[in-house]
């Protein structure tokens, strides 16, 4: 608990082809608002209401999601989840993710080349309706419907105020939050976790390196107690002397 508001960092563990992957989608919440930020995989609509119920925050009073940006792990389950909902939900993203998410553009990332590469690198073992099933979810990506382009260098006045950063890069309109109360960044795909310590997003998925790693620099106005990294989870210590150290290399 921080403040009046609370945040907390989920952990969702996806199982695919016998291969672990978790991810680390975050809650923010008061008594006016619950608010999620990115949506998981497809098909993960009852972990995150496990997650909820686990902190024991009613799923019911979800009533805004923010989305960091368009890749297929964070958009996943967003219109499961918002379907499935009692609450009016409000989503949030970019102006320049909004078409993406919402299906109007392909997702910048999935080309008919990255499709074909992405079968290729699947393991022999996987079987030939694993592969389909695979092929036709990256060729017909989850869509979902976005209320609220979000300005740059906004705040939303919600749970002590939460700011709009651009961290442009891993895909062309990737943004990042930073919720005040709590000191705490939120930064999507932008930085990730690796063996205890913070790095820029991985290149082999990043859309424009040298544009993710400058948003870096911007980072640095902010006065960041802890990460929260959707790939890698929590890291806390001198941040910005991290950040640092990034930028300069």
């Amino acid at each position: 608990m921080h403040g009046t508001s609370n945040i907390q960092m989920l952990t969702i563990t996806m199982n695919t082809n016998g291969m672990s992957n978790k991810i680390h989608p975050t809650l923010i919440w008061d008594d006016q608002n619950v608010v999620l930020i990115d949506t998981g995989y497809p098909g993960q609509l009852n972990e995150f209401r496990n997650c909820f119920n686990q902190l024991g925050v009613s799923f019911e009073k979800l009533n805004k999601i923010l989305i960091t940006h368009q890749d297929i792990d964070h958009i996943g389950s967003l219109s499961a989840i918002v379907d499935e909902s009692i609450n009016k939900i409000e989503v949030y993203a970019s102006e320049v993710e909004k078409p993406y998410i919402q299906g109007d553009k392909m997702l910048v990332k999935l080309t008919p080349e990255s499709i074909a590469k992405a079968l290729e690198s699947l393991p022999a073992e996987a079987s030939d309706d694993f592969r389909k099933a695979f092929k036709h979810r990256l060729e017909n990506p989850p869509k979902g419907k976005i209320n609220h382009g979000l300005e740059l260098g906004n705040e939303l006045s919600i749970c002590g105020g939460i700011s709009v950063i651009d961290t442009a890069g891993h895909t062309p309109g990737h943004i990042s939050f930073y919720h005040k109360e709590s000191k705490t960044l939120v930064a999507g795909d932008a930085l990730l976790i690796e063996n205890g310590q913070l790095y820029p997003s991985n290149p082999q998925y990043t859309y424009d390196v040298e544009q993710s790693i400058k948003s870096i620099e911007g980072l640095l106005s902010f006065d960041i107690d802890r990460v929260i990294c959707y790939h890698g989870g929590l890291f806390e210590g001198n941040v910005k002397e991290r950040l640092n150290e990034i930028i300069k290399k």
